[in-house]
């Protein structure tokens, strides 16, 4: 009789322990999912920070670098474009909307970079205070995007490998359906193309 007991206790014990065991797996999907919008709320976050800092840049340049009214322009404008193109955490999932709100940043990266080199001709503007603080400020601001890029990256993998592996994808399919993978950034048109460099 006591074993009889002794076993009955421990398919009870199975039988409570199995469905709790799987309870984390049920919500893995779900976790991985809001870690992943965190993240790509802190992408957002860091060009916020580099779009506020870029109006008191170009003021700042425009009195002194007088004759680079085109490339201040072109910032101006991948600014504008930029922060128009908007890609939240509910549309992260739409390929053609984050390929554009990826192409509007990488093309105000690339105004910036022009302009930080076209200054290089102005020693009075190389040398002014407010001037070396924003560029302290964009350079600061331009590592916490790629560190942010990264984790974003990081989690969105942890995501999408969630919803594609088994038991994940059963759960997805079954208790998500509306669930999908979300995309992720990919390396601009030439940038493994090394520089080429003459002396």
């Amino acid at each position: 009789m006591a074993l009889f007991s002794r076993i009955r206790m421990v398919l009870a014990a199975l039988v409570i322990a199995a469905p709790l065991a799987g309870c984390g797996q049920i919500n893995a999907v779900p976790t991985y999912e809001a870690q992943a919008k965190a993240k790509w709320a802190e992408v957002q976050n860091q060009y916020q920070r580099r779009a506020d800092l870029i109006p008191n840049l170009v003021a700042t340049v425009k009195g002194y670098a007088t004759h680079e009214q085109e490339t201040l322009t072109q910032v101006v404008e991948a600014r504008a474009k930029a922060t128009q193109v908007k890609v939240d955490a509910s549309t992260v999932t739409d390929p053609e909307k984050f390929k554009q709100y990826s192409q509007a940043q990488s093309e105000l990266s690339g105004a910036l970079s022009r302009l930080l080199v076209s200054v290089e001709r102005y020693p009075d503007l190389k040398a002014n205070q407010n001037f070396l603080a924003l560029q302290s400020q964009l350079e600061g601001t331009e590592n916490r995007i790629s560190v942010a890029r990264r984790d974003y990256i990081e989690a969105v993998r942890a995501y999408n490998t969630e919803l594609t592996t088994i038991p994940g994808a059963w759960v997805a399919k079954i208790l998500y359906p509306s669930a999908k993978p979300m995309e992720t950034f990919a390396a601009a048109e030439g940038a493994q193309t090394a520089p080429t460099v003459k002396f």
